[in-house]
């Protein structure tokens, strides 16, 4: 794991997409008035014919992409989490999740590292959301090599495919020869025998240290990156239930709905097991610096480690 090397997902979509794009001819990107933000001013750069921006009309953006998908474009609608699963919500459902269009959307600025925007850009509700519209696949990527295995990934899926990406730059934790990317499949990073920690997204790397800090203390720690929210994979999920006393998730989402929920119901229908959740307990954010909010609300390695440590 590099602790060195640290690259917001965000930035990872946008080069991500230059690259997809230059592989691919019937990619178009669109976005809301927010490239810069969403990092798709560097498809803008590279593709400009390829480039819709749509203004601040995230809904009208969704029904333009579903209208593209049809004439064999492959598009990545692009903007803030709160806006793609939030506002966007109806288009997203009826115009692309209930005809089945093969529309990518890339949502940035998702979770509480979003930092000073404050809760009403902070999105912890967006897993939740898409998890409940039919056929939609689900990737919140774990850091650079990830998100950019993901936008891959999504092109060749045929449907819809949610993306979440990050404001805060995270350390890569994939820079190793034998990572592999597979939709559905989580990842198993390291092997333990007492607890099992599934994390996603940018809580992966913060929970791969809260795992050394409880191995210091004795505790045998398998930790898991779920990358792909829907369909999970009920298989690793299982295993490990099995296998380990207990099970931890960690998401930087709220525990009522994400991650956490997903795995409670794989464990309620297909192999009981204790299980505790550790994300966003039920509340808003707040405006402030991204790494003090992750702090302030046990998600960063610190605050995972006591979490566990007091729900043993």
């Amino acid at each position: 794991m590099s602790d060195v090397v640290k690259i917001a997902t965000r930035d990872s979509y946008g080069n991500a997409l230059v690259e997809l794009g230059k592989e691919k001819d019937n990619v178009v990107v669109l976005d809301a008035d927010l490239a810069a933000a969403t990092k798709t001013a560097t498809f803008k750069k590279a593709f400009p014919e390829r480039h819709i921006d749509c203004g601040i009309a995230e809904s009208n953006m969704i029904g333009i992409a579903a209208g593209l998908s049809t004439c064999g474009k492959v598009p990545f609608a692009s903007t803030f989490a709160m806006f793609a699963a939030g506002r966007a919500f109806e288009q997203v459902r009826n115009s692309v999740g209930y005809p089945h269009l093969n529309v990518k959307i890339g949502a940035t600025h998702a979770g509480i590292s979003v930092g000073e925007d404050g809760a009403s850009h902070q999105c912890n509700e967006d897993i939740a959301l898409m998890r409940t519209i039919p056929g939609m696949t689900i990737i919140n990527p774990s850091d650079d090599i990830e998100a950019k295995a993901a936008v891959k990934a999504a092109y060749e899926i045929d449907g819809p495919v949610y993306m979440r990406f990050g404001r805060l730059a995270v350390p890569v934790i994939n820079d190793n020869a034998d990572y592999k990317f597979e939709v559905g499949k989580g990842v198993l990073l390291k092997d333990g025998t007492d607890i099992t920690i599934l994390a996603t997204g940018l809580e992966v790397g913060e929970s791969l240290k809260a795992a050394e800090s409880l191995e210091a203390d004795g505790i045998s720690v398998r930790v898991i990156n779920i990358h792909t929210i829907k369909p999970i994979d009920k298989d690793i999920v299982v295993k490990a239930a099995k296998e380990t006393k207990k099970l931890f998730t960690v998401e930087e989402h709220s525990i009522i709905g994400g991650l956490g929920s997903a795995v409670a119901e794989v464990l309620a229908e297909e192999n009981p097991a204790p299980l505790y959740r550790i994300g966003v307990r039920d509340t808003f954010g707040e405006s402030g610096p991204a790494v003090e909010l992750l702090h302030k609300y046990k998600l960063d390695a610190e605050g995972i480690y006591e979490q566990i440590k007091n729900n043993m």
